[in-house]
């Protein structure tokens, strides 16, 4: 569905991506993993069309993205890491203005609105002014909004970033739903579980550069399953076993705060790029 070859770009001698490749079937969602800075938003924009890649390309169902930058724009939907609703309109109104934006005709509009409230169960919710919502529930708009004109592409920059646990999961769902319905999704996230949870493969984005890409259970397969912490002991490292019962005998004979905990993307992270995710 997409595939993005050597991408680059620079912002005042700094480089922000550094010869980024990668593709995304449809039906898929792939994950961007880093902390802040590392590139992940800076992809989104030039999928999206809102910024200009230094070099390298984007092809889109077999087109140069950047050749036909309005068509490429037209298959894909965005949903920011910012709510960008339009406080002072319904619900049904922001829906209907992109829809215009884009091009559908009043029945089509009418009709995509329904059915695409139906889908983030906000159908009750149609004639609320956004500015009385929850933030879930604005953020399941931006969501319904992305997806008006029926774009093949699903771009995701942090789409839960400052939820509670629980709203987060209900947006989890509605993810998993839209990659069930055929899109290719890229998602953005520096939260672990959330990588975890969502993507068939996950590429960890370090400084602008890929440092790896695959499954999540490969990513973490060379360090078993669990993983022995020291607490507020820097000069200690982690250990990692295959098996829980050698990692609580080892803990036993450990002095000190400590946790045993199952191994996470982060582990595979850091061992790639010797730092963390936040």
């Amino acid at each position: 569905m997409i595939a993005l070859h050597d991408l680059r770009k620079e912002y005042s001698g700094r480089e922000a991506l550094r010869g980024v490749s990668f593709e995304i079937a449809g039906g898929e969602i792939f994950a961007l993993l880093g902390p802040n800075g590392a590139g992940k938003t800076t992809t989104i924009r030039i999928l999206s069309g809102l910024t200009r890649a230094d070099g390298g390309s984007v092809v889109l169902d077999g087109r140069d993205a950047f050749l036909d930058p309005l068509w490429a724009r037209s298959r894909c939907g965005l949903v920011a890491q910012t709510i960008n609703l339009d406080q002072d309109l319904t619900v049904a109104e922001n829906l209907e203005i992109h829809g215009r934006l884009f091009g559908l005709d009043r029945i089509r509009r009418r009709e995509q609105t329904a059915r695409l409230l139906d889908y983030v169960e906000l159908a009750d919710r149609r004639d609320t002014p956004v500015r009385q919502l929850s933030g879930g529930m604005k953020r399941r708009v931006t969501i319904a909004r992305s997806l008006m004109h029926e774009p093949g592409v699903l771009l995701l920059d942090e789409p839960t970033v400052g939820l509670d646990p629980n709203i987060r999961r209900r947006i989890w769902a509605l993810i998993k739903r839209i990659q069930a319905d055929g899109a290719a999704v890229l998602l953005t996230t520096h939260y672990i579980e959330e990588a975890e949870y969502l993507a068939g493969r996950v590429a960890f984005l370090d400084q602008g550069q890929l440092k790896a890409v695959d499954t999540p259970a490969n990513l973490m397969r060379p360090f078993g399953q669990w993983a022995f912490d020291p607490l507020h002991d820097e000069t200690r490292e982690t250990v990692f076993f295959e098996e829980r019962e050698a990692a609580n005998e080892y803990a036993a004979g450990q002095t000190g705060a400590f946790m045993v905990r199952r191994v996470n993307l982060e582990d595979a992270f850091r061992a790639m790029t010797g730092r963390g995710m936040e």
